[in-house]
């Protein structure tokens, strides 16, 4: 019989006996005992337990799926948005793992990061378990238990039922703040309507000839892409914006072979060692005004599917290189871009985005534009960042008033609508993600609360890491 020693978080055989704790009448058996307890194995989540690591503090992830990577790898979200800020230790370390791997991660023009999803998963996991952490897969979190103002454990639903993980510090990074909200962390939604942004539904397809698309591309005088490396391509439509595949999609609407919703957005992207395969950034599904309702949700999931056959079937049927082109996957996970965020010890404004804020516990910096993709029109500051320009990120954004021990590691850091649609990319959120698990670690070597850390004192230690 195999059973988990619940002091130590390792599998040993033998008989245990485990310790247990109650929920709701019943007697739960606790599966790990953890310095560092992350929900969610997504961009944050990753990066943070890796940082808690390299800080030597025991750190298991609870994932619901068995990949690691979130929307990078369950929403295939590649390449990862440029940026000029330079990469801090976590993202480096990410990075020259994927190029042991083959994997070609510069184009060499812009300051994208490119992967594939299959070598990103890897390449997180083995730098999870090369450093001693623990991955519980294919486990949902369900509830947290609290004493005063500290979460105890967390309950998880697993194959063998219901398990508690008991932790010394908790790191919510399941983007949709789930953790916070049942620990009572009070969140906000949406924009002033209580609108989210849009939802995309990703897919691959295999056996295009880029070659011949690039080739036709450019014969169309097209300037889309300025990446030199043959390696690397990207392709875009956006109805009226003058994209050379325009005509392509209206012809197929004018034929009855998409419909108007197709049209709105089209993008996609090769993929480093999966020659003839592009991930594409769309569907759009159309009417969904709130990402945190279940149901709409899993509407979306349909639409979406059903778009997905239809810009399959144009993309073969009407642009050159798709000829013998299928559909490899679709995306396992929705491309949530925002649903709930915290409302924080700070709360992260538009107004500090176009004043390029400084703060003395900026613990992570951002520069990509606000970039809202809305069911309906936003009015957006009209403000971009040259090169070298940047705003921070205060620590107390990450965490809150109401629990102790709670950080948070995710696009669900505390801010507003605006806000929220410049931070949520991956590089930044790596980022935060590195400042969250080293604020856990000092919180357990100092026994001070993560609410209470010295947001400055952590910023130092952040600037020597990248000394090193």
């Amino acid at each position: 019989m195999v059973l988990l020693r619940a002091n130590t978080g390792c599998f040993t055989e033998g008989v245990l006996e485990m310790k247990k704790v109650s929920f709701f009448g019943k007697d739960i058996p606790v599966i790990y005992e953890m310095d560092c307890v992350v929900v969610g194995g997504g961009t944050g989540g990753v990066a943070a337990a890796l940082s808690a690591l390299e800080n030597n503090i025991k750190t298991v992830i609870v994932e619901k799926t068995i990949s690691l990577g979130g929307t990078q790898t369950n929403s295939l979200v590649s390449p990862m948005m440029p940026t000029n800020v330079p990469r801090q230790y976590i993202n480096r370390l990410i990075t020259e793992r994927l190029q042991q791997e083959r994997i070609k991660t510069d184009d060499g023009t812009t300051s994208c990061n490119w992967f594939n999803v299959e070598a990103l998963s890897y390449v997180m996991e083995q730098l999870i378990v090369e450093r001693g952490g623990e991955i519980l897969y294919d486990a949902n979190y369900i509830d947290c238990l609290k004493e005063n103002n500290k979460i105890t454990h967390i309950i998880v639903n697993t194959c063998e039922g219901l398990g508690a993980i008991h932790g010394r510090t908790f790191i919510d990074a399941t983007a949709d703040a789930l953790l916070s909200r049942t620990a009572g962390v009070k969140t906000n939604s949406g924009n002033n309507e209580g609108h989210n942004q849009q939802v995309t539904f990703r897919f691959e397809m295999g056996g295009i000839d880029i070659a011949t698309l690039r080739k036709y591309l450019l014969s169309k005088n097209d300037t889309y892409c300025k990446i030199k490396d043959s390696d690397f391509f990207e392709i875009a439509m956006v109805q009226g914006k003058g994209h050379t595949l325009e005509p392509l999609f209206q012809k197929a609407f004018n034929n009855g072979d998409l419909q108007q919703e197709d049209l709105r957005y089209f993008q996609g992207f090769t993929q480093p060692g999966k020659p003839n395969v592009m991930s594409f950034n769309c569907p759009h599904i159309p009417n969904i005004l709130q990402t945190t309702n279940p149901i709409a949700r899993s509407k979306a999931v349909v639409k979406g599917r059903e778009m997905i056959r239809r810009l399959v079937n144009f993309l073969v049927n009407y642009v050159p290189g798709f000829q013998h082109a299928f559909l490899l996957r679709e995306a396992s996970q929705l491309g949530i871009r925002e649903s709930w965020r915290i409302v924080g010890q700070y709360v992260l404004t538009e107004e500090d985005y176009i004043k390029r804020a400084r703060f003395t516990d900026g613990i992570a910096r951002g520069d990509w534009y606000i970039d809202i993709h809305s069911v309906k029109n936003e009015e957006i500051p009209k403000v971009q960042f040259s090169p070298g320009e940047y705003y921070e990120i205060p620590y107390r954004s990450l965490i809150t008033f109401e629990v102790d021990n709670l950080i948070v590691a995710g696009r669900h850091i505390s801010s507003t609508f605006l806000m929220q649609a410049s931070l949520r990319i991956q590089p930044t959120i790596r980022d935060i993600g590195q400042a969250a698990g080293l604020a856990c670690a000092l919180s357990v070597k100092e026994n001070i609360p993560l609410n209470q850390l010295d947001g400055v004192a952590l910023r130092r230690q952040l600037q020597l890491m990248e000394e090193l």
